[in-house]
């Protein structure tokens, strides 16, 4: 187990000399901290598994350092740095028992058999495969193959982190969250450092006790699931979080207004030196907005549709040319075409090219 720190680390394929807009990982230093839960969330080639193979060791790193407890592992091999990494296709042998596969890891660096035995046992009562331990590994649903590759990973108590890159893939949907609730809860037992890469928000969120979001090999953002839903530093993280994601639209700020349309949000900050020149833009969730019956003083619009998602309903409505995600109240009935639109000021955030601003109170 280790505290990793990534010391200005960067990722090109093109080669030390190429545009630093085009590495696949831009420079970026941080902490990630020992027996901590970890999601690299974004979307596909947004550099989650090039920095994951980074940590683990399958790729070097164009520039920077790879520190585990503050010794600089950057040129060791993947064996040296002690990690365990479960990839999104299992990789197990079909030839081997459930048991024999569990303790591959084990006997390959010469762990004593009552050792070996009584770790097996422990990681296959957590994954339930005890019932499977003698059975050949071939001809399991691929479900039970993901799992004993997901115990290889765990087997080894010693081990730095134990990496996952997308390892639910494969995995029947009904059986998605059982094995996510599972991986955490083994998390907590073991006091592993893990990091689990995905671009599944769900799964990042309820694995993760920090989830990591990037954007064209950056880190936007980096919190907890609270933080990133209810503050979110980036556009790209208001968008990409939620479901719906964010309403995020240009604006024209002064004060403790925000004009969207050609109608004026009151805001709970004012905001009277935004950068000069930049991108202003509004940003708040669906969730708080709410669509009321039209009455003065209420921001009016137009609505498109209904989105029924069984717990929540969602307007999409029109304010002049823009468009906008709306909460419908339980029990409210829309009479017509047209509605207002009740705003929560302390939820609504102003963006200055795709950043946070903070305001003033």
């Amino acid at each position: 187990m280790a505290r990793i720190d990534l010391v200005d680390l960067a990722q090109s394929y093109g080669g030390p000399d190429a545009d630093p807009e085009s590495f696949a990982l831009k420079p970026i230093s941080m902490t990630w901290r020992q027996g901590g839960a970890y999601a690299l969330l974004g979307p596909s080639g947004c550099g989650k598994t090039t920095l994951l193979n980074l940590i683990s060791g399958i790729v070097a790193p164009t520039r920077g350092k790879i520190l585990f407890d503050d010794v600089d592992i950057t040129q060791r091999s993947t064996q040296q740095r002690n990690i365990a990494q479960v990839f999104q296709f299992p990789v197990i042998y079909d030839t081997m028992t459930v048991g024999e596969n569990l303790a591959f890891p084990l006997k390959n660096r010469g762990v004593a058999r009552p050792e070996i035995e009584r770790r097996v046992a422990e990681i296959a009562g957590l994954l339930d495969l005890t019932p499977w331990l003698n059975r050949k590994a071939t001809r399991l649903t691929a479900d039970a193959k993901q799992k004993i590759s997901l115990g290889r990973g765990l087997v080894r108590a010693d081990v730095a982190a134990v990496l996952f890159d997308e390892p639910l893939t494969v995995i029947d949907p009904a059986l998605k969250w059982e094995l996510r609730s599972k991986l955490k809860a083994l998390h907590h037992q073991l006091d592993l450092t893990m990091i689990y890469v995905t671009h599944d928000q769900t799964e990042a969120l309820t694995f993760a006790d920090t989830v990591v979001v990037m954007h064209d090999g950056r880190v936007v953002q980096s919190g907890t699931p609270q933080q990133l839903f209810d503050r979110p530093e980036h556009t790209f993280v208001g968008y990409f979080i939620g479901s719906p994601g964010m309403n995020i639209v240009p604006a024209e700020v002064d004060g403790r207004a925000a004009v969207v349309g050609g109608h004026t949000i009151a805001l709970q900050r004012s905001y009277d030196r935004l950068p000069p020149g930049a991108k202003i833009e509004v940003g708040v969730r669906p969730e708080f907005v709410e669509v009321a019956a039209p009455a003065p003083g209420l921001l009016s619009a137009n609505i498109e549709r209904i989105d029924d998602l069984g717990r929540v309903r969602f307007a999409r409505v029109r304010i002049g040319d823009v468009k906008f995600a709306a909460r419908v109240p339980q029990g409210f009935s829309i009479p017509g075409s047209e509605a207002g639109l009740i705003f929560d000021p302390s939820r609504v955030h102003i963006y200055a090219d795709s950043r946070l601003v903070e305001g003033t109170a």
